[in-house]
């Protein structure tokens, strides 16, 4: 690192769990988010000021009005415009230095498979059962580490699922595929402003510690959130060995 770079880091460099070691590999990680938008707007602007070499964001929508009470790295006169282009802008004020690459659509299939195999950590800020099922697939697939969050109305919750370990579940084992749960998405629900920031700040801070092997992430926890009584509870997760995406008996 060069001498500006200790000093927009020395926060970071400061702390024992982190120091030198910690932030250079920061610097050189690759991180792949799914969502440019309440989740994705915290979790960017975090992984940016923190000095994450490579943000890679992926999102098919573009910035309106009903967005800016809470996506807050978009700004008023960014309504329109694609979220991916809208927060690459807004990142480049914060850190220069960073490399912020954009997908501007909903990433399937081969598209999404690559770009999960090249990430050293996904964190998926997405508002949908169908894409969490996908990335959740990708990431057990090549075994990376994947950051799961959400949040609506005055709920939010957050794992991490790192398939590097044999003996951690999946985000299927949590939700199972052909489960019977309700999408329930803030459109029609309606969010709590801060919300979205609790939650993506969790996630940034999950991401940033399996970067640098600081403290233990929330792999095998779920973190769940009442932000009207402020109530916070961890629940422990199994794997299930039943599950279809990384059970012992899952199609490889």
């Amino acid at each position: 690192m060069n001498d500006d770079q200790l000093l927009r880091y020395s926060r970071h460099i400061l702390l024992p769990e982190i120091g030198v070691e910690g932030q250079e590999r920061l610097n050189a990680a690759r991180v792949l988010v799914i969502g440019a938008g309440g989740l994705g707007s915290p979790i960017t602007l975090y992984l940016a000021a923190a000095g994450v070499g490579t943000l890679t964001l992926c999102d098919d929508d573009k910035v309106d009005l009903t967005n800016l009470q809470r996506q807050i790295v978009h700004r008023t006169d960014a309504i329109g415009q694609l979220k991916v282009e809208s927060a690459r802008d807004t990142l480049a004020g914060v850190n220069p230095e960073i490399q912020v690459e954009t997908v501007a659509s909903r990433v399937t299939g081969n598209e999404l498979d690559q770009l999960v195999a090249r990430a050293d950590v996904v964190l998926d800020g997405c508002d949908n059962f169908a894409t969490r099922h996908a990335v959740n697939r990708a990431c057990v697939r090549h075994k990376k580490p994947l950051v799961s969050g959400a949040g609506v109305r005055f709920d939010g919750q957050v794992s991490v699922f790192d398939m590097r370990d044999a003996g951690a579940p999946c985000y299927a084992c949590l939700f199972p595929e052909d489960g019977e749960g309700e999408e329930v998405r803030c459109a029609v629900m309606g969010v709590f402003a801060p919300l979205t920031g609790i939650v993506g700040c969790i996630q940034a801070a999950e991401a940033l510690k399996v970067i640098t092997g600081a403290g233990t992430p929330l792999s095998g926890k779920l973190l769940l959130i009442d932000a009207l009584t402020m109530d916070i509870r961890t629940i422990r997760l199994k794997k299930d060995p039943r599950c279809v995406v990384c059970g012992p008996h899952a199609p490889r």
